[in-house]
């Protein structure tokens, strides 16, 4: 297997390869004209996104300044928004569902490197998947580890390390990211803690 096989597969490789190389400094050039663009160029920003991320669905944007490691193993679903500063390593799969936000400086992180420093030192690391659903919600200042899934509609607070699954339907945050409660019915008339909607085109 060569290096690039090995790290899609998430077994341990040797990330100073050409083959791996080459496909990084591509992506550099994609994001480097991304990250500079003239404000106001939208039409060239939406054809560069399709360009960088492996798949993408409609209505996607990411504020720039953006960074990831190759790009074509992000897949992103539709009505995708991120704010400021997202970062993604992303030498293993990333998959991101529909209707989901990221606030500024999120991180998501597929890469890893051994715990033994002989084992470390030999140059060999590995990426573990990352999956988000749909409908999530991340807050600023947060970070996900290797292999984590978030499900469905959940909502991570602020400066949150999420280093173990979270489930659908919940409201998780902390260093490590653990459920505080679960989203219900209730929550749907209000827009902040105890503040009610003044409006009612909020709802479906």
């Amino acid at each position: 297997m060569t290096a690039k096989e090995r790290m899609l597969a998430e077994l341990p490789y040797r990330a100073a390869d050409p083959e791996l190389g080459a496909d990084n400094l591509a992506n550099k050039k994609r994001l480097y004209e991304y990250n500079t663009m003239a404000p106001g160029n939208f039409k060239r920003q939406e054809e560069l996104i399709k360009e960088i991320l492996g798949k993408c669905g409609e209505s996607v944007y990411v504020e720039p300044p953006f960074r990831c490691d190759y790009g074509r193993n992000i897949e992103v679903g539709e009505n995708f928004y991120s704010n400021y500063n997202l970062t993604i390593l992303d030498v293993a799969k990333v998959r991101i569902g529909k209707n989901v936000m990221f606030a500024p400086n999120v991180s998501l992180f597929t890469a890893g490197h051994p715990l033994h420093p002989d084992s470390r030192n030999s140059g060999y690391e590995y990426g573990i998947g990352i999956t988000i659903g749909d409908n999530v919600w991340i807050g600023g200042n947060c970070v996900v580890n290797p292999g984590v899934t978030i499900g469905d509609n959940a909502v991570i607070g602020s400066g949150s390390v999420v280093t173990k699954d979270i489930p659908a339907n919940a409201v998780a945050a902390g260093n490590p990211c653990r459920v505080i409660r679960y989203i219900t019915e209730e929550d749907r008339d209000y827009y902040f803690k105890d503040r009610r909607f003044d409006v009612e085109d909020y709802k479906p």
